[in-house]
């Protein structure tokens, strides 16, 4: 059971434009801060200090993988009712559909670099 202090967390953490812009992101996978800032146009540490409140909250988990710090969210099934709602609310909020877009660009160029360094 839940202690109140932690709900309270947790909804907070909700309630921040930026945090929710993350929380978009992520929910189409693991990326790493500066993959986030180059899909969000945002700075290091404006992510980071969002990314600390999200995993403060047990919205996004981290891992280390080399020198690299992935974040994905925490799939717990405490969490997924909460990821779904969002998932039908941001449906035509532009901001979001416009992360989307850059996120799509993203990965686009992800699978260019493959493709050219696979050919070499």
């Amino acid at each position: 059971m839940l202690e109140i202090k932690k709900i309270v967390r947790i909804y907070k953490a909700l309630s921040d434009l930026t945090r929710l812009r993350i929380i978009n992101i992520l929910s189409h996978g693991d990326f790493s801060v500066c993959e986030l800032q180059e899909i969000l146009s945002m700075g290091q540490s404006k992510i980071s200090r969002h990314l600390a409140y999200l995993k403060n909250a047990g919205l996004v988990r981290d891992r280390r993988k080399g020198f690299w710090v992935y974040y994905s969210l925490n799939r717990n099934s405490l969490y997924v009712p909460l990821f779904k709602g969002f998932e039908e609310m941001k449906k035509g909020v532009k901001k979001l559909e416009e992360d989307l877009k850059r996120l799509e660009r993203h990965e686009a160029g992800k699978d260019s670099e493959r493709s050219i360094s696979n050919g070499l």
